[in-house]
C-alpha cells in the first residue's frame, strides 16, 4: 500500500503554531476581548427594547464588526491581500459610525474597535493621525447622540478599549513570530547537524575505504609470492577497518578528535605500501585540539584525492609555523588540472568540506596545480600566547 504524505514545510509550521499553547492563549484572549465588547453592545440593544428590525440590524452590525476586527487582529490566520485590508478598514469605519447615527448610542462600543484596527492596518506615519481622527469622530457622536455630561467616562473608555485591543492583537502576533522563529531555529539546528554528520562521514570513510581497497588489492597480489608481507597487509587492513568503525561511532556521538602527527605517520605507511615515494616533515609542536583535528582532516581528504584521482609517484607532507599560524602542505606529482581548485558544486563534499572547516577557524585553504604537481595548503591562525604577567 502506497502512503502519500500531504503538506509542505509552511503547513507544518502553521500546525506547529496552532499547537503551541502560548499562541493559542494569546489568540483566545484577544478573541474573548472582542467578543465581550460585542456582547456588551448587544446587551444594550436588548435592554433598550428596540423594535425588531432595529435589533436585527444592530446584531448584524455587531457580527460584521466582530468578523472585520478578527481579520485585522489576526492577519496570519485570515489570509487577505494587503490592499484589501484598506477596503475592510473602510467597511469597518462605515459599520462603526453609520449604525450609531441610526440605532443610537447602544452601538458606540464599535468605534474603539475601529481605532484599534487603524493602528493595526495602516502604516505608522498614518495610523496615529487616523486614530486621532476616529477619536474626534467618537467625541462628535457622543455629543450628538449620547450624554454630553458623561463625555469624560466615554473618552477614557474609548482610549482604554482601543489600546487594549491593539496591544493584545500585537502581542498575539509577536508570540506567534517568536514561536515560528524558534521552530525555524530548531529546523536549522537539525539541518546543521545533518551536514556535520555527512561531512564527518565523508571525510572519515572516504580515506579509510580507499586505504582498505588499495591494501586488499596489494595483499591479493602478494599472497602467491610473499605470504608474510600479505599477512602484514591484512593485519593493517584489519586495523584500518577497526579504526573506521571507531570513527563512525565518534561521529554518531557528535565529537571526534584527531591528531595530525598520527595521521601523518599512517599516511607515510599507507603511501609507501602502495609504491608512492613519500616524505613527511611534520613538527611535533602541540596544537589546539580544534586546529589539530581540522589539519588531520585536511590531510586525510588530500590523501583520499591522491589515491582516487591521481597516479602519483611522489608525495610530500610538511608543516611549518609562520608567525602566529600553522601551515600544512600536501603535494603530489600525479594530479590532473581538473583537481586544481574546488568548484562551487563541490561545496558539499571533498575540498569544499575542507574549505568550510578551515574557514570556521579563521584559516584559508588553497589548491593549485603547478609544474605537474598538485599543491593543497591549509593555513590556520594560532591563539596568541598568554603574556608572562597574565
Amino acid at each position: 500500500m502506497k502512503v502519500v504524505r500531504f503538506g509542505t514545510r509552511a503547513s507544518d509550521s502553521l500546525r506547529a503554531v496552532a499547537g503551541d499553547l502560548p499562541s493559542r492563549l494569546a489568540v483566545g484572549a484577544t478573541t474573548a476581548l472582542v467578543t465581550g465588547f460585542c456582547l456588551i453592545d448587544c446587551a444594550y440593544l436588548v435592554k433598550d427594547a428596540h423594535s425588531a428590525w432595529r435589533l436585527a440590524v444592530g446584531c448584524l452590525v455587531l457580527a460584521a464588526n466582530f468578523a472585520l476586527q478578527l481579520c485585522h487582529s489576526f492577519p496570519r490566520h485570515v489570509r487577505l491581500p494587503d490592499r484589501s485590508r484598506y477596503a475592510t478598514l473602510a467597511a469597518q469605519a462605515l459599520l462603526a459610525f453609520v449604525p450609531v447615527l441610526v440605532v443610537g448610542q447602544d452601538l458606540i462600543g464599535m468605534i474603539p474597535l475601529l481605532a484599534a484596527s487603524a493602528l493595526l492596518v495602516l502604516p505608522q506615519r498614518v495610523a496615529w493621525p487616523v486614530f486621532a481622527a476616529v477619536f474626534a469622530g467618537d467625541l462628535a457622536v457622543v455629543l450628538r447622540v449620547g450624554d454630553s455630561w458623561n463625555i469624560v467616562y466615554l473618552t477614557v473608555e474609548f482610549l482604554l478599549n482601543s489600546l487594549i485591543v491593539f496591544g493584545l492583537s500585537r502581542l498575539t502576533d509577536l508570540v506567534e513570530t517568536v514561536h515560528r522563529s524558534r521552530a525555524e531555529l530548531t529546523r536549522l539546528a537539525v539541518t546543521t547537524e545533518r551536514l556535520r554528520f555527512a561531512r564527518d562521514l565523508h571525510d572519515l570513510l572516504g580515506y579509510s575505504l580507499s586505504t582498505i581497497t588499495l591494501k586488499c588489492e596489494l595483499a591479493n597480489r602478494l599472497v602467491p609470492r610473499d605470504t608474510t608481507r600479505a599477512q602484514h597487509e591484512l593485519a593493517e587492513i584489519l586495523h584500518t577497518s577497526r579504526q573506521a568503525l571507531a570513527d563512525v561511532r565518534t561521529v554518531a556521538r557528535g565529537y571526534r578528535q584527531m591528531s595530525l602527527a598520527d595521521e601523518a605517520k599512517a599516511a607515510h605507511s599507507m603511501l609507501t605500501a602502495t609504491g608512492i615515494h613519500t616524505t613527511v616533515e611534520v613538527t611535533d609542536t602541540p596544537l589546539p585540539a580544534d586546529t589539530d583535528t581540522v589539519l588531520a582532516t585536511v590531510l586525510r581528504e588530500g590523501l583520499t584525492n591522491v589515491l582516487r584521482h591521481s597516479k602519483a609517484e611522489h608525495c610530500a607532507i610538511s608543516t611549518a609555523h609562520t608567525g602566529h599560524a600553522v601551515v600544512l602542505r600536501l603535494a603530489n606529482d600525479g594530479a590532473s588540472t581538473a583537481t586544481a581548485a574546488p568548484s562551487p558544486a563541490d561545496q558539499g563534499s571533498g575540498i569544499g568540506n575542507l574549505t568550510t572547516r578551515v574557514s570556521r577557524l579563521g584559516g584559508t585553504l588553497t589548491a593549485r596545480h603547478e609544474d605537474g604537481w598538485f599543491h593543497l595548503t591549509a593555513r590556520i591562525p594560532l591563539p596568541e600566547p598568554a603574556s608572562a604577567g597574565a
